[in-house]
């Protein structure tokens, strides 16, 4: 684990090239499992989460979906 400091914008600067480094379907990927990720964390309000909604369904999930 390595420890550098590093003011805000220097931080999103950095995040922001590693980003744009990657291909347009990586990009994609990564939003998606950001979005998943967000729908866990903060589920809508009275409604249920795709889990489940879909709990006993058989489902095709991509394998770079998954949570890791």
């Amino acid at each position: 684990m390595e420890i550098c400091f590093q003011t805000k914008e220097e931080s999103k600067k950095l995040q922001q090239e590693a980003f744009l480094k990657l291909s347009g379907e990586d990009r994609f990927m990564q939003f998606l499992k950001l979005s998943r990720k967000i729908n866990t964390l903060f589920p809508p309000k009275g409604k249920l989460s795709f889990e489940e909604r879909n709990k006993g369904n058989f489902l095709l999930i991509h394998k770079d979906l998954k949570d890791t």
